[in-house]
């Protein structure tokens, strides 16, 4: 038996699995105290499920945590940030672009120091390791103790990157410190800013995996605890808290995995409808299709991976009006202010409930709408959700779309210009039982010299280094397959490179416990 649980900005949702059988689904209110609530879902599946914490061999959380707390930049930890690259990109230092607000939750603590790459693998300068010594000092007089460190064209090289958080940590042995070629991909000030934001949480992943880890003690269970990231695999707390920036944009991809289990297609296009949004994404031989451009978190440019999801302000909680639905919301304040639970706002959940696709709340509170602007409503949210579909094609071909979420009764039918149009049983907790059954994955992302090798060989070599990365990571060697592959010919770059990027999953390896 697994436990998924996924933390949405609305409700918590979980589920106990045993296989791909669903064996008991709780949904929640999510509270201010997000721990709390997965607590009260623990407590939830205990009573409706009937299983004893022995029975249980893992437990998976997707966590909306680390993404809050860079929106609202809150429980930030000071963070210095040592960029090697002079003389070159001294024009544009560090966290140039970042918000002000951002900016000085992090304190400020900017170094630039020499090293560095070119595009083609020449050294810009040399690395100096007094400088970077003299610069972890001042890091350490200022009481900050979260270092990310990048190096121009680091996925190119990485030796200056690790040379010097050797020199950091001789001086700092207590730092937590953050690579970018371990976290971003090619572009200096997003790679780095998804390094810096990855660093500014290291303490708040400590905080956060020690309270989840309570919770589940105070569920008595005692089952390993895993966290989704944000391709759809999974990561241990070791490595959550070296990496808590993976966990981005995690809801949408365990939504998008369990509608690829609950539908049985594995390339299909995902409507994830909640109680704030809907999410649009593209499963592709039954992952996300990931984002090909950089991605905005909190006003911050970044270019770590992410699913390719395009988002609607179209909920269960939207406010409806004359002139539309959306895309305010009353959010999880839901059973207050909704009008079938005795509230005075109109939302999106009373127009389905009074043309009578779901019974929730009490129905006499809303037979007063007038029946063809109900109809209206419907067809305009079916409208702008097909639409919003549409726009993620990257084909004219025919697709089938599956809708998953607590709020796809907002979209009781068929959709415009869509054949194949599925809600699943168990619809409602699609992304806890995406948390559930995710695997174990590795990657390979970096720029290969071909030289006199063959692409073939190159390839192979890729894949073989991400099968590897695979099976460090928890997964059972023979469970693990390639899911991706792409390469790409870079333009300009001697020894005929090529930007390869390769990835392998495999089934989550149970450690016998005593």
């Amino acid at each position: 038996m697994r436990i998924g649980i996924d933390v949405g900005g609305t409700n918590t949702d979980a589920v106990l699995m045993a296989g791909s059988s669903v064996l008991a689904e709780v949904k929640t209110s999510t509270t201010e105290d997000v721990t709390a609530g997965v607590v009260t879902a623990l407590r939830g599946l205990a009573d409706a499920g009937r299983f004893t914490p022995a029975e249980v061999e893992a437990v998976m959380i997707g966590t909306t945590h680390f993404t809050n707390a860079i929106i609202e930049g809150r429980r930030l930890a000071p963070t210095a940030a040592i960029r090697l690259g002079l003389p070159a990109t001294r024009a544009l230092p560090p966290m140039v672009d970042w918000p002000d607000r951002l900016r000085s939750a992090l304190g400020g603590h900017v170094y630039l120091c020499h090293g560095g790459h070119e595009f083609d693998g020449r050294t810009i300068s040399q690395l100096r390791p007094d400088e970077i010594a003299r610069a972890a000092e001042e890091i350490g007089r200022a009481g900050v103790r979260s270092v990310a460190i990048s190096s121009v064209f680091s996925p190119a090289g990485a030796d200056f990157e690790l040379r010097a958080a050797d020199i950091v940590a001789s001086v700092l042995p207590d730092a937590h410190i953050s690579l970018s070629h371990q976290i971003g991909r090619i572009g200096l000030l997003e790679r780095e800013n998804a390094t810096i934001v990855n660093a500014c949480l290291r303490d708040l992943a400590d905080t956060i995996v020690n309270a989840f880890t309570d919770a589940l003690a105070t569920a008595g269970l005692r089952a390993p605890l895993y966290l989704s990231q944000n391709d759809g695999t999974l990561m241990d707390v070791e490595f959550t808290r070296k990496y808590p920036v993976a966990t981005f944009a995690s809801g949408p991809t365990n939504s998008m995995r369990g509608a690829a289990l609950l539908s049985g297609l594995s390339d299909c296009a995902v409507v994830d409808i909640g109680g704030t949004t809907s999410d649009v994404g593209m499963l592709a031989n039954g992952f996300p299709r990931e984002a090909a451009t950089e991605v905005d978190i909190g006003g911050v440019r970044s270019n770590f991976r992410m699913p390719d999801v395009l988002s609607i302000g179209i909920g269960g909680g939207s406010r409806v009006r004359e002139s539309g639905v959306g895309p305010d919301s009353v959010g999880h304040e839901l059973t207050k202010r909704a009008l079938v639970f005795g509230g005075d706002t109109l939302t999106a959940t009373d127009i389905v409930v009074a043309a009578g696709h779901a019974d929730i709340g009490d129905r006499s509170l809303v037979r007063h709408l007038d029946r063809g602007f109900v109809t209206a409503v419907l067809d305009r949210i079916a409208h702008d959700v097909a639409d919003t579909v549409d726009r993620m094609r990257t084909s004219p071909e025919p697709i089938p779309v599956v809708i998953v979420g607590g709020g796809s009764l907002l979209v009781p039918g068929a959709l415009p210009g869509f054949d194949q149009v599925c809600r699943p049983d168990h619809f409602a907790v699609a992304n806890a039982i995406g948390a559930a059954i995710a695997q174990i994955g590795g990657e390979v992302d970096r720029i290969f010299a071909i030289g006199s090798r063959s692409r073939e060989q190159v390839l192979d070599a890729a894949r073989q280094e991400a099968v590897e990365a695979a099976v460090a990571a928890g997964a059972r060697p023979e469970t693990v397959r390639i899911v991706e592959v792409e390469d790409v010919p870079i333009a300009y770059l001697p020894g005929n490179a090529v930007r390869v990027r390769v990835k392998a999953v495999g089934d989550l390896h149970m450690a016998e416990r005593a």
